[in-house]
């Protein structure tokens, strides 16, 4: 029996374009897997930090103060209220800065 004569041999001769959509779809599948594979090794990476940084117990915000925003940077907590007022607070709970948010000419101030 001679080895040429498989249904894969006869195939490819019958029609040619059979050898390049293998190798097509062999490589689809290597760049799929490969691209499972780096996000798998993402979000590992990602979730394994801590979803926040190391908060202070109490932060104590000035009288009739309300929060519309909180951000987190490196070494300080910045809050926003709604009088438009930014508070800065470093991380041990402590009022570092106060500024007010200025209103652009002709814009009416929130009313709290």
């Amino acid at each position: 029996m001679d080895t040429k004569d498989n249904d894969w041999n006869d195939a490819a001769k019958a029609v040619p374009e059979l050898r390049f959509l293998k190798t097509l779809v062999t490589g689809l599948s290597l760049v799929m897997g490969l691209g499972m594979i780096a996000l798998v090794v993402l979000l590992w990476l990602r979730l394994d930090r801590p979803p926040l940084p190391d908060l202070p117990d109490q932060i104590s915000l000035p009288e009739g103060a309300r929060v519309t925003a909180v951000t987190f940077a490196a070494d300080h907590i910045v809050v926003l209220t709604e009088a438009d007022e930014v508070l800065i607070y470093d991380r041990s709970g402590g009022l570092r800065d106060r500024m007010t948010i200025a209103q652009p000419d002709g814009m009416p101030a929130q009313s709290p």
